[in-house]
């Protein structure tokens, strides 16, 4: 059990009063992005002497295409780091940050007052102008999980249970059941804080993890992010920690639940949940499975021995993760948990424990409306990558001006590429990682098929361009094509972090609740589009006589999984971006390499036209985050910047024969763009596991120098009025 003073964290005391007319913030000109080799960390400047000795940086409306894409780059160049490559928020969930603040106070952590002030904002900024809920993210509609959690966190940050958002936000999570509603892991961090009852907490035995790997439904068959979630959180559970009771946490009891606390029937709610929360309903099979492990397992098999054998195994589980990405952990719901975790074994004055509060950082951003939690602890690599591609396919990667920015980028790349595999790493359920790229950082470190190819293709493109270094050897971009032919699915297409392991059916014992297809990895055809592109590419400008028939196969496989992809309309689904415009792009982009088109392919024009069909009369076009929810193409109130260059992209790669709809779209993007070179951010870019959407804040630079460049390319770079 935790101890814990009897204060808020910073000493922040308990208060009834109302809150002043403005929230107080921080100066914005103190904060500074520090980027040491792609881990990025938010510090405020305290005194005028660092802000001497640390200046901050920066991070004619033009009448053709190109004009518009150098326009763009030589705003986005400003905002290159040191290293080479580019930063943003990569938010939108709003479910993470609870459990990083939760972790803070169970563990004693001390939280800067910049960085609770920031917090706040941000949360009363994101918070639902209507009815004072949060959503699973930040455009969707209130629920038990976002609003029980961010209430929460809000008042363990400081905030008065007694402002009038505060007040409303209570209202509106009451009016949903109150907190007793809430899914699977709103219920567990809420164990955890002291503020439920374990009795709530449907199981999450570590014994799972000592079935032998034959077991269908084994742990090392799951999807990697849920592995990593469940394991720590397993340990936790197992270990019976529970924070020590507080008066705050006495008195956040008696305000997120509709009846007294005491009174409530915690074991009776095992599997309420709210309606707005139950995306993916817990199937009748793991009910079944959890009320054998409550009713059986717990009480009358589960000897002591098999306990401590469980948390044994689990524990070293924990700690390679930790070792192999020197804390940095696969992302930021795990991250916390094995924060937890060490502070449960090692104590609260361990190296680990300590490692761990610094790099809860790499995952916090710093915005105008306050600092958010990332999914990941960045896009480093999966930006570079893209940019890199964007400025040659736009032709203008040999202009001089360029060269410097780019040999950067390159620089990054390079840096970045993982050399080694992990130790043991089938001890610990890892893909092989020797030459792959990972989405953020090398030291993260998770192979991941599509930044892989997608960073693969930057190099290749970039290093076979006069007047550019050849820094990653032919060795190491052979070790990049090896990793990525071991990653190919019996189907034929890619999955994410590793190929599929498990069957489909493991989502009969889906606890989340708020996903979908989150058990298994699966076939995407973002994925499997990346990694023809790149094989190709590999084959056919660089290498073509390493491993020609291995290579040759892959694509054939691949392919042909795309074409089985495609739906009767023309389109693909999308798994992580919004949606069936994001995956056609891809697609098409894909079936181009293998030199299909709109002339010589029916699948490629169907596709085209399922694009054109959905033309809006401004030129562009634009798709609700509803068809990820849905899974129907679903049309967003207003034509988006990022999804018309994305279209504008695949009828470019599909050689769609008529120019006059691509002209139009191009106009709309080039009659969007600010006088800075820039575009504004507009309605949300990305979704994972099919219900939660979130930030890729540069994929609005990006891809409209791609698009634009490409029309130039195209069409002769004409006027566009």
């Amino acid at each position: 059990m935790a101890r814990l003073r009897e204060k808020q964290p910073n000493g922040v005391p308990l208060s009834r009063k109302k809150p002043e007319a403005a929230d107080p913030r921080t100066d914005p000109s103190r904060w500074r992005l520090l980027d040491e080799q792609g881990r990025q960390t938010w510090h405020y400047l305290r005194s005028d002497e660092e802000i001497k000795e640390w200046p901050q940086s920066i991070a004619d409306r033009p009448e053709t295409p190109l004009n518009a894409a150098q326009n763009a780059i030589a705003y986005f160049s400003q905002l290159q780091l040191r290293p080479g490559n580019w930063a943003c928020e990569y938010g939108g969930p709003l479910f993470l940050l609870p459990g990083l603040v939760i972790t803070w106070y169970v563990t004693e952590t001390p939280i800067p007052s910049h960085v609770s002030i920031e917090i706040r904002r941000y949360l009363f900024a994101r918070q639902n102008p209507v009815d004072g809920g949060w959503g699973l993210h930040v455009e969707g509609e209130s629920s038990v999980f976002g609003t029980a959690m961010n209430y929460v966190i809000l008042r363990l940050l400081g905030a008065s249970e007694e402002d009038l958002r505060m007040i409303k936000a209570r209202g509106m999570l009451h009016k949903l059941g109150g907190a007793i509603n809430g899914p699977h892991w709103a219920k567990f961090w809420l164990s955890v804080l002291g503020c439920m009852e374990p009795e709530a907490v449907n199981p999450v035995p570590p014994e799972l993890w000592l079935l032998p790997d034959w077991v269908p439904f084994a742990p090392w068959r799951w999807w990697i992010h849920i592995r990593q979630v469940y394991l720590p959180m397993s340990y936790i559970v197992s270990k019976g920690f529970r924070c020590t009771s507080t008066p705050l946490t006495c008195q956040l009891r008696e305000e997120i639940y509709t009846q007294p606390y005491s009174s409530i029937n915690f074991a009776s709610h095992r599997n309420s949940i709210s309606p707005t929360d139950n995306y993916h309903p817990k199937s009748m099979v793991l009910n079944i499975f959890n009320q054998l492990l409550v009713n059986i397992w717990g009480p009358y098999m589960r000897t002591d021995f098999i306990r401590r054998r469980a948390e044994q195994w689990t524990w070293d589980l924990i700690r390679r993760e930790d070792e192999n990405t020197d804390f940095a952990n696969l992302g930021p719901v795990s991250g916390p948990m094995n924060l937890l975790a060490c502070y449960i074994h090692d104590g609260p004055d361990s190296y680990a424990v300590a490692r761990h509060r610094e790099r809860m950082h790499d995952f916090l951003w710093v915005k105008d409306e306050g600092m958010l939690m990332n999914g990941t602890n960045g896009v480093q690599t999966w930006d570079t990558a893209f940019l890199i591609q964007a400025v040659v396919e736009a032709g203008l990667a040999e202009e001089v001006k360029w060269k410097p920015m780019l040999i950067k980028a390159l620089e990054f790349l390079d840096d970045q590429q993982i050399r080694e595999d992990c130790p043991e790493q089938g001890i610990c359920y890892r893909h092989r990682r020797k030459g792959a790229w990972a989405f953020s950082t090398r030291e993260q470190g998770y192979t991941v098929s599509d930044c892989t190819s997608e960073a693969l293709k930057s190099v290749i493109l970039l290093q076979r361009l006069p007047g550019f270094p050849k820094l990653v050897s032919d060795e190491r971009i052979k070790d990049a094509i090896d990793t990525l032919l071991t990653m190919q699915n019996p189907s034929g297409g890619f999955a994410s972090y590793e190929a599929i392991r498990g069957s489909q059916y493991l989502e009969y014992l889906n606890a989340a609740e708020v996903f979908g297809r989150i058990m298994i990895e699966y076939d995407y055809p973002e994925c499997t589009t990346a990694v023809v592109t790149a094989l190709a590419m590999f084959s056919r400008t660089h290498d073509a006589s390493y491993r020609p028939a291995e290579i040759e196969a892959t694509i054939s496989k691949a392919v042909a999984w795309i074409l089985k992809d495609q739906r009767e309309d023309g389109s693909w689904y999308g798994s992580w971006g919004i949606c069936f415009t994001y995956a056609g792009m891809f697609a098409l982009e894909s079936l181009a390499s293998v030199g299909r088109y709109c002339s010589n392919d029916e699948r490629v024009a169907l596709a085209c036209q399922f694009f054109l069909n959905r033309q809006m009369a401004d030129g562009g076009w634009g798709e609700s985050y509803k068809s990820c929810t849905d899974g129907v193409y679903t049309q967003h109130a207003k034509s988006q910047v990022v999804q018309t260059c994305w279209v504008i992209i695949a009828l470019l790669e599909a050689q769609y024969p008529e120019r006059e709809p691509i002209e139009k779209a191009v106009r709309m993007v080039m009659n969007r763009q600010q006088q800075d070179g820039s575009w504004k951010q507009e309605a949300i870019e990305g979704v994972f596991n099919k219900s939660c959407m979130i930030t890729y804040p540069n994929y609005k630079f990006i891809f409209p120098v791609k698009a634009l460049g490409m029309f130039a390319k195209r069409f002769g770079n004409p006027k566009v009025q």
